[in-house]
C-alpha cells in the first residue's frame, strides 16, 4: 500500500505543479499584453502607463482572466492524466485552451476596448493567443520533460500486474522489462486466468483473480495489463469483468482487442501500444464536459420538477397501495452496484417469485397510473438523483441487473466494456429499440449501447436527449 500512497503523492504533486504552473503563467501572460495593448494606444509614457496598470479595472482583470484561463484548462481534460503524458497531445491542448481563452477575452473584453484596439486588430489577438500558448506552454514542457526524466531514471514506477500467467504473458512481461526505463512499468506478478496453464518456474508471484482486490491493494498496483495466452473471448471478458471493480487502469494489447470486432484507439504508446478498456473513447476534455453538463441539468431538473414530484407521488399513493418510489439494484461504472431510483409503476412486491421479471406492455403488473408513466417516461424522472450522485449520467448504456448480465455477458462478452462508463436515464439501446420484453430483445439493444460506446461523444449524447425528449413528447416510451 505504501507504493500505491507514495506514486499517488507524486501524481498529486505533479498535478499541483501544473496547476500553479498553469496560474502564474496566464497571470504573466495578461499582465504583458495589457503593457502592449497599452502602447498601441495613443498615449504613450511609464507614468501612465504605471497608472493604468495600477487602475481597478485592469487589477480586476489581472484576478479574473486568469482564473477563467484555469476553467478553460480544466476542462480540457489537461489535469487528468498527470504522470505519463503525450508531448504531442500536451502540445495540441495548449494550442487549442490558449485559442480558446483568446477568443473568450475578446468577446469579454476587448471587442469594444477603448484604449485604442479596435476589434479589426487581428494582430493583438495573435499576440494574446501567442503569449498564452508560449508562456503556458514553456512551463509545462518542463514539468513534463522533469518527469519523463524521473521515470528513465526509475525515479518514478508504476506496480503494475500482469492479467493472465501463460506463455504469452509472461513473453510481454519480458518485453515491458525491457523498456521500462520508457514506460515505468514495475511488473509485480501475474494472475491466473481461468482454464489458463501458468507457465512453471516463473520468478515472479502468481495470485488468483477472486483475491484481485486484495492484491492491488497490498501491492499499490497503479495498472493491469491483460494478456490472455488463449483464444477465449468469454475466459478473458469473464475476468475483465472481475478487474472493473479495482478502478484501476484496465490496458489490453491491440492484437486481442481486434478479435472482438471493435474499433482499437491506442491510449499508451509507452514501451508496447496498449489500448485503456477501462476509459471510454470520448477525450478526457468531453468527459469533463459532459459531466459538468450531468451536474448542472439534473440539479435545475430536481429543483425545477420539484412541484411536478410532488403531484406525482401524490397520484401514485392515492391509485395504489405502496411505496412511492421503487429502488433496485442495478450495475453501474466499474461493475459497481448502485440503487437506481423510479417512480413506482408497478403493484407493490410486483416480483414475489423472487426471480427478475422485465415487464411487457399488457403486463398485468403495471397500475393504470403506471402504464401512463411509462408511456411518457415519467417513472424514470427521479434518476436524475442517481445523475447527481454520479452513479448515472444523463446518456450512456442502459443500467441492467446481474440476474440479466450473468445470461448476456456468455452471448455478447463484449458487454463488460459497457462498465467503461456510467449508465445512463436514456441511451441509443432506448432511443432505437426501447425497453426489452425478453432476453434476446435485451441481447438486440445491447447491439446499440455498443454501438454508442464505440461512437461516444458530446455530439452523439445531444443527438441521443433530442431523440428523447421526441419520443417522451408524442407518447413513444413503452
Amino acid at each position: 500500500m505504501k507504493v500505491r500512497l507514495d506514486i499517488n503523492n507524486k501524481a498529486h504533486r505533479q498535478r499541483i505543479k501544473y496547476v500553479v504552473g498553469d496560474f502564474v503563467m496566464s497571470n504573466l501572460a495578461w499582465f504583458i499584453y495589457n503593457i502592449i495593448r497599452y502602447q498601441t494606444g495613443n498615449v504613450v509614457g511609464w507614468p501612465y502607463l504605471v497608472s493604468y496598470l495600477k487602475s481597478d479595472m485592469v487589477l480586476l482583470g489581472q484576478l479574473f482572466f486568469p482564473l477563467l484561463m484555469m476553467v478553460t484548462y480544466a476542462f480540457s481534460g489537461y489535469y487528468n492524466n498527470v504522470c505519463r503524458k503525450s508531448r504531442i497531445q500536451e502540445l495540441l491542448t495548449t494550442l487549442a485552451s490558449a485559442g480558446i481563452n483568446t477568443l473568450m477575452i475578446f468577446f469579454l473584453a476587448l471587442i469594444n476596448d477603448v484604449i485604442g484596439v479596435r476589434s479589426a486588430d487581428y494582430g493583438m489577438i495573435l499576440i494574446l493567443w501567442a503569449l498564452l500558448f508560449g508562456l503556458v506552454y514553456l512551463v509545462r514542457a518542463i514539468i513534463t520533460n522533469n518527469a519523463s526524466k524521473q521515470i528513465k531514471a526509475r525515479k518514478w514506477t508504476f506496480p503494475t500486474l500482469i492479467i493472465g500467467s501463460g506463455p504469452a504473458a509472461v513473453a510481454f512481461a519480458d518485453k515491458l522489462e525491457g523498456k521500462r526505463n520508457f514506460s515505468g512499468h514495475d511488473v509485480k506478478g501475474f494472475v491466473n486466468i481461468p482454464g489458463e496453464d501458468p507457465v512453471k518456474d516463473n520468478p515472479l508471484p502468481q495470485y488468483e483473480l477472486n483475491d484481485i482486490q486484495d492484491v492491488c491493494q497490498r501491492l499499490g498496483i497503479w495498472e493491469l495489463i491483460v494478456v490472455p495466452s488463449r483464444d477465449d473471448t468469454f475466459s478473458t471478458m469473464n475476468a475483465i469483468n472481475k478487474l472493473f471493480p479495482v478502478g484501476l487502469p484496465i490496458m489490453i494489447s491491440p492484437e486481442y482487442f481486434n478479435k472482438m470486432q471493435t474499433p482499437v484507439t491506442i491510449s499508451d504508446l509507452y514501451g508496447e501500444p496498449l489500448v485503456n478498456i477501462s476509459r471510454s473513447s470520448m477525450s478526457d476534455s468531453g468527459k469533463n464536459i459532459k459531466r459538468a453538463l450531468d451536474i448542472i441539468i439534473s440539479l435545475v431538473a430536481l429543483v425545477v420538477l420539484l412541484p411536478f414530484f410532488a403531484i406525482v407521488a401524490l397520484i401514485i399513493k392515492l391509485t395504489s397501495p405502496g411505496p412511492i418510489f421503487y429502488l433496485q439494484e442495478r450495475i453501474g461504472l466499474h461493475n459497481k452496484p448502485f440503487q437506481i431510483i423510479k417512480f413506482r409503476s408497478m403493484v407493490q412486491n410486483a416480483e414475489q417469485a423472487g426471480k427478475p421479471q422485465l415487464s411487457s406492455d399488457d403486463d398485468p403488473r403495471i397500475t393504470s397510473f403506471g402504464r401512463f408513466m411509462r408511456k411518457y417516461r415519467i417513472d424514470e424522472l427521479p434518476q436524475f438523483w442517481n445523475v447527481l450522485k454520479g452513479e448515472m449520467s444523463l446518456v450512456g448504456p442502459r443500467p441492467e441487473r446481474k440476474f440479466y448480465i450473468d445470461q448476456i455477458t456468455p452471448i455478447v462478452p463484449a458487454y463488460a466494456l459497457l462498465h467503461q462508463v456510467r449508465p445512463g436515464i436514456t441511451s441509443m439501446g432506448m432511443v432505437k429499440f426501447g425497453y426489452a420484453k425478453n432476453l434476446d430483445e435485451m441481447l438486440e439493444r445491447v447491439k446499440y449501447d455498443l454501438m454508442y460506446l464505440n461512437n461516444a461523444s458530446l455530439i452523439n449524447d445531444i443527438k441521443i436527449l433530442i431523440y428523447t425528449i421526441k419520443i417522451v413528447l408524442t407518447g413513444r416510451g413503452m
